[in-house]
């Protein structure tokens, strides 16, 4: 059948919208297909010379959303029609969140089983860099080797200075413990502990370096990644005095039948319907490269998941890292008992 003459512009017009509209839609498809949108947590000034040197290598432009505070409630709020393709957070605990939350998704990738050792990935996680819990040392004594255990020692009374025990990095270590020592020998640890403290649990890891300066304490625990920092700050500075004060011990467990330094870590996850799972997969795969892994070691002084990378040379000095085989997962199932017994022994008053 003819049309109808009348209707011939009218119909000339409808397909000639039709076209454009497919020609955007192939245009918006394609320019998704080079992009990947990364949501996180940590700050983004830390990881844009990696996200930089990602998009140089591979053309794949990184559109990234720092969300300080609720990035599950927002990823849950987004549904299915969440731009989010790659979730990125430090902390186990956090990562596992994301997890437990079902805004993630497993993925297969050799590049990142052949990687990264099993103790610190999952199906649906993978750590992407590494922060050591280590010993600050007043640079005049001599120690050399510690344990965990050792820090409840009354030799130490007056001597210890720490963050919140219910900061992370604490509840992290708090929860090895008990997976370690079990929760009764844990709760003796933290009383004898907090007995020990030259100064209320409080502040951050690069005020313990500060307090061993001052003589408010002698030993404390933090993350060996603020001490690249403070070394490697301009001379005469406050950072680079308090680094200046202390030497780095990486203490053990002392009840491990395998002996290794307690690690936290940043990590990342693919996003339950990204809309760009290809991309994110390229990405997190990027992230531990041997190129990713020496800007995480000498931009952010963080310790690569990826062995042989070069180090800065203050991390370096520290020594080989043997970390604590015990998995992450295993440490996450005792955070919960690990925050309510550092409240039960008022560590923090």
């Amino acid at each position: 059948m003819r049309a109808h003459k009348t209707l011939l512009p009218f119909l000339f017009k409808t397909a000639a919208l039709a076209g454009i509209a497919a020609m955007t839609t192939l245009s918006t498809a394609a320019l998704a297909a080079d992009d990947v949108s990364l949501y996180t947590t940590r700050e983004p000034k830390l990881i844009q010379p990696l996200l930089d040197a990602f998009t140089k290598d591979t053309g794949i432009t990184v559109n990234t959303v720092f969300v300080k505070d609720g990035l599950i409630e927002r990823v849950k709020a987004e549904g299915d029609k969440s731009p989010a393709d790659v979730l990125m957070t430090v902390d186990i605990g956090n990562l596992l969140d994301l997890v437990e939350a079902d805004v993630t998704q497993p993925i297969e990738s050799k590049v990142l089983n052949e990687t990264i050792p099993a103790n610190l990935r999952g199906p649906e996680w993978y750590s992407l860099s590494l922060r050591d819990r280590v010993a600050y040392v007043a640079k005049d004594l001599d120690v050399s080797a510690i344990t965990y255990e050792a820090l409840a020692d009354p030799k130490w009374k007056g001597k210890v200075c720490i963050r919140s025990g219910q900061h992370p990095y604490n509840t992290a270590l708090i929860a090895a413990m008990i997976a370690h020592n079990g929760a009764e020998a844990t709760e003796n640890w933290l009383r004898n502990v907090k007995n020990n403290l030259g100064r209320k649990a409080a502040g951050g890891d690069r005020d313990v370096a500060r307090d061993i300066l001052g003589g408010i304490c002698d030993i404390g625990i933090a993350n060996a990644y603020y001490v690249g920092r403070m070394k490697n700050a301009e001379p005469g500075t406050d950072n680079r005095k308090w680094g200046d004060a202390i030497k780095v011990v990486r203490p053990t467990f002392a009840s491990a039948d395998s002996k290794g330094t307690h690690v936290n870590i940043s990590g990342a996850a693919v996003a339950k319907y990204a809309p760009n799972k290809e991309n994110a997969v390229k990405l997190l795969e990027y992230l531990v490269s041997e190129k990713a892994q020496g800007l995480y070691a000498n931009a952010n002084y963080e310790y690569p998941i990826r062995e042989g990378v070069k180090l800065d040379p203050v991390i370096a000095s520290f020594g080989p890292l043997v970390v604590d085989p015990l998995p992450l997962t295993e440490i996450a199932k005792h955070r919960k008992q690990a925050s309510e017994l550092v409240d039960k022994v008022g560590f923090n008053n």
